[in-house]
């Protein structure tokens, strides 16, 4: 019972994001503490027969470079002190997601591999790209387009995550599915959000999700699934 692996509270941890409050000299100490602070959990709950991970969560940011927000070299520059800090404070591996632009996604993973040579060392890496209602990325990359431009990279899980419910993430899912040479993962939200008397409202229930992702799991072969928003 519970969850293998536990994020931590880093989505909006890179230079770019945290500019914007005027913290950006703070960019490393906020992922290191992120990464420590979800390690201690993960050991808390840990048993010898059932380990807990922490995946150092990298997420988009609020600029992309295929619509002239931000340099590609700017924006991986931007990453580096958030995938330092994640290492550092213990993650047991990088999880780069919610990614609407492979630019974005690039710049992200560039970083990460570049810490790998830097260091010596290897954790694994998985990429997450969100497809939205109307059937692709934001910017209008479709789901294969996205596994074809990832395949240079080493990384280890590609998936999908956000944007919308296990309904409507189905049949990209399953392109992934029957496409990828690697492992996949996939972490939809609790469904489409609406506003029912002033609050935020998600249609799926606990058991119709985790039917849902099973599923996903048993008769597609995802190899990792969660959930994402809701």
């Amino acid at each position: 019972v519970g969850c293998d692996v536990i994020e931590t509270n880093s989505f909006g941890g890179s230079e770019v994001v945290l500019a914007e409050f005027g913290i950006v000299e703070k960019t490393y100490d906020v992922n290191k503490k992120a990464a420590e602070l979800a390690k201690r959990l993960a050991r808390d709950y840990s048993t010898p027969g059932k380990p807990r991970f922490v995946a150092g969560s990298i997420g988009p940011g609020t600029k992309l470079p295929t619509l002239g927000h931000i340099t590609y070299r700017d924006l991986k520059k931007a990453y580096v002190e958030q995938v330092r800090g994640l290492y550092d404070g213990g993650s047991d591996v990088f999880i780069v997601e919610t990614c609407q632009d492979l630019l974005q996604t690039k710049a992200a993973l560039s970083a990460i591999f570049d810490l790998f040579k830097e260091r010596k060392v290897r954790i694994p890496v998985i990429a997450q790209v969100t497809i939205e209602t109307f059937g692709t990325m934001l910017n209008g990359t479709e789901i294969g387009a996205a596994l074809t431009a990832l395949e240079p990279f080493p990384i280890d899980v590609i998936g999908m995550n956000c944007g919308t419910g296990p309904k409507q993430m189905a049949d990209s899912f399953k392109y992934l599915c029957d496409n990828s040479p690697i492992p996949v993962s996939v972490l939809p939200n609790a469904g489409l959000p609406e506003v029912k008397d002033g609050k935020q409202h998600y249609d799926e229930t606990p058991e119709s999700f985790a039917a849902q992702v099973e599923h996903f799991a048993k008769d597609l072969g995802a190899n990792i699934v969660g959930g994402c928003c809701g």
